[in-house]
C-alpha cells in the first residue's frame, strides 16, 4: 500500500500514520494498549539550559507475548528537551522477566525501539530514524519507562527520559 502526503504538515503525515498503524494492527492477535505519559528527563553535564519537564502523551500497543518476548508499536507527542514538540512513532521489541511467580506481578522489561521522529532543531522538523534501549519496570497495569539517549555529536548531551505507561484495554 502506498500513502502519499502532498502539502500536508509533517504532524498530520504521523497522525494518519498512527492511525494506519493502529488500524492495521488492531486486527492482529493482540495484548494490551496503555497509555503513556511522558514527563521527566535528566541530562548528564554542565550545561543546565534543557528543558526536563517533557510532558506529553502517547500510546503502547504491545502484542501477544510469545516465549518472554513482547513486539510492540509505540507513538506520541511531547515538549522536548528544546521546549519544542517532538513527535514520534515506532515499533520494537521487549524481553519481561518476572520479579516473583505471579505473572501479573512486578516485572523488569529491557528492549529496543527504532522510529521514525520529528524535531524543530533537527532537519526543520522533517522526520528522521532512530534506534534506542529502554527499559521498563511495573506490573500489569503500571510500569515506567527508561529511555536511554546517547551524546548525539556535536549538540546534544546524553540523558535520560521517563515515561508511565498506564493499561486501558487488553485484548
Amino acid at each position: 500500500m502506498l500513502i502519499v502526503f502532498t502539502g500536508v504538515s509533517t504532524r498530520v503525515k504521523i497522525s494518519h500514520c498512527l492511525l494506519f498503524l493502529w488500524f492495521s494492527c488492531a486486527a492482529a492477535n493482540a495484548d494490551e494498549l496503555h497509555l503513556i505519559v511522558s514527563g521527566k528527563s535528566i541530562h548528564f553535564g554542565t550545561d543546565t539550559s534543557f528543558n526536563e519537564q517533557n510532558w506529553g502523551l502517547g500510546f503502547e500497543y504491545d502484542f501477544e507475548q510469545k516465549n518472554s518476548w513482547i513486539p510492540l508499536i509505540t507513538g506520541a507527542s511531547f515538549k522536548d528537551s528544546l521546549e519544542n514538540t517532538s513527535d514520534y512513532l515506532g515499533g520494537g521489541t521487549k524481553r519481561r522477566f518476572l520479579l516473583g511467580d505471579d505473572p501479573e506481578g512486578m516485572h523488569l522489561d529491557a528492549g529496543v525501539i527504532g522510529f521514525v521522529m520529528t524535531r524543530q532543531d533537527y532537519k526543520n522538523n522533517d522526520p528522521f530514524l532512530g534506534a534506542l534501549p529502554f527499559i521498563s519496570v511495573g506490573n500489569s497495569r503500571v510500569a515506567v519507562n527508561i529511555i536511554y539517549v546517547p551524546e548525539i555529536v556535536p549538540k546534544m548531551v546524553a540523558f535520560v527520559y521517563f515515561q508511565a505507561t498506564f493499561k486501558l484495554a487488553e485484548f
